[in-house]
């Protein structure tokens, strides 16, 4: 998927309606996990990010800062991020809790 041309969102969009389920892509656009929860104070907005997995089983979810990830609309409008990060460097951080 070529991400050039897609629309990046505003600081106002990061928030959970927004956010909730966006696929995430690394690097060599491969999809590496999806957001799953998403907090937003007012200051700061974090994402969770369910790596790996097939349907939810097996997958490792971390904690991340909204503003770490380039979150974009495609032409059919459907929200979605790209990261520096592979998967296998995703899936070495701290697990996420909660």
């Amino acid at each position: 998927m070529d991400h050039a041309n897609h629309v990046r969102l505003d600081i106002p969009e990061l928030n959970e309606t927004t956010l909730m389920g966006a696929v995430i892509y690394g690097p060599d656009n491969e999809k590496i996990g999806h957001v799953s929860h998403v907090f937003n104070d007012g200051v700061d907005c974090r994402v969770v990010i369910d790596v790996g997995g097939f349907l939810g089983i097996g997958s490792k979810p971390v904690e991340l800062a909204a503003r770490d990830l380039d979150f974009m609309r495609d032409n059919s409008n459907s929200v979605h991020a790209t990261t520096r990060w592979t998967k296998a460097e995703l899936k070495n951080m701290p697990e996420y809790t909660g």
